[in-house]
């Protein structure tokens, strides 16, 4: 120190720290106060930055009472810049924490909000945060003295040993960001690849995508293998779909009135089951002349994939009661087999025996159906 402390020097420290923590816990119920009123809008970025305010802001104000006491003591030059500097790195750490939070929590919401269900897309998320939080420390070094265009000399040329190393790991990188960016998959969707898996997409993270299939169980997919792999998108270019049921009459059946009757059933379940389409106009079709009956398909449409299930069971539970009441009949296959069989059958005459190997053969034998 240049000199000895004193009172005075003491309450000034005393009312330096003082006020920093004052102004720490009044900026905490000011935010509180404000995070309440974010909550009434219905944009959430004001939500995600009052919420990282709340972190920052106190301890801002705790590091300027800080600040503020080291220049009310008798430090030495090299002591007072040594305190300054280490306030600035907290400051600048403080900040770019913040920042890579509100950046992560505003590509995450936007990742929701273009899904429309709760998927995410953790790959943009990780990202933002990984490049947020290197401008920071780039910054902290900077503002600490060191150089860092050496540092990032040796960055380059060690990426490039990096990027051997890790070139599976970088090519499901480089698949995942561009699966997301061709909106070709999306969280929330359901996909069906060539292999046979199917599922809703949970997340498309920096390595695989998590597919959660009807049992819930997960599939992980390698982001390369599923952007090269054949893929069917149930939610593209829509979510809604067309859903086909195959049905069967009797050959002796009214046509007419087989389709008028199944039109009304299928106007009833889209208008009254969960996950139908209330204005779709259902539609029959008669293909095929069949074994016992004439084959024909209703078409339907459900909300989304899933929907399907329910729409069908509720429609064959209704069309077979309808149809009861009706008096239109449903066939059962039936196969006629015919045996056809001679009025004689022959049996076939014996081998001879070779000479001294047995008795001699005895001639054929005929039957007669009608013989005793």
């Amino acid at each position: 120190m240049n000199r000895a402390l004193t009172l005075h020097d003491l309450i000034v420290v005393g009312a330096a720290l003082a006020a920093g923590a004052a102004m720490g816990l009044l900026s905490r119920v000011a935010l509180r106060w404000l995070a309440e009123r974010a909550r009434r809008t219905r944009w959430t970025g004001d939500d995600i930055i009052v919420d990282a305010l709340r972190t920052l802001a106190p301890w801002a104000a705790l590091a300027a009472g800080v600040s503020a006491a080291a220049a009310a003591l008798p430090l030495t030059v090299a002591v007072d810049h040594s305190v300054n500097q280490a306030l600035i790195a907290v400051l600048i750490l403080l900040t770019t924490v913040a920042a890579a939070r509100v950046v992560a929590d505003l590509v995450r919401t936007q990742a929701l909000s273009r899904s429309g269900v709760a998927g995410t897309a953790t790959i943009f998320v990780n990202i933002a945060r990984v490049v947020v939080l290197a401008m920071g420390v780039l910054v902290l070094l900077e503002t600490l003295g060191v150089s860092i265009a050496p540092l990032l000399t040796a960055l380059g040329v060690g990426g490039l040993a990096v990027a051997l190393a890790l070139q599976d790991t970088l090519a499901n990188l480089f698949a995942g960001v561009h699966i997301l960016a061709s909106k070709t998959v999306q969280p929330g969707h359901y996909i069906r690849l060539g292999s046979g898996e199917e599922g809703y997409v949970v997340d498309i993270n920096w390595r695989n995508t998590t597919v959660r299939q009807l049992p819930d169980n997960l599939v992980i997919i390698p982001n390369a293998k599923l952007a090269g792999a054949i893929t069917t998108n149930f939610h593209q270019p829509e979510q809604q779909m067309s859903v086909l049921i195959q049905a069967r009459v009797d050959y002796d059946s009214d046509l007419d009135h087989v389709e008028r009757v199944s039109v009304a059933v299928a106007e009833e379940v889209m208008a009254e089951v969960a996950g139908g389409v209330p204005e779709h106009e259902p539609v029959i079709r008669f293909h095929t002349f069949g074994e016992s009956g004439i084959d024909f398909s209703v078409v339907l449409r459900v909300q989304e994939f899933s929907d399907q299930y329910l729409i069908k069971h509720e429609f064959l539970k209704r069309l077979h009661q309808r149809y009861r009441t009706e008096g239109i009949d449903v066939p059962m296959p039936v196969r006629t087999v015919v045996l056809h069989q001679p009025d004689q059958i022959q049996l076939p005459a014996p081998r001879t025996p070779e000479p001294g190997r047995g008795p001699a053969p005895k001639p054929p034998v005929t039957m007669s159906k009608a013989g005793h």
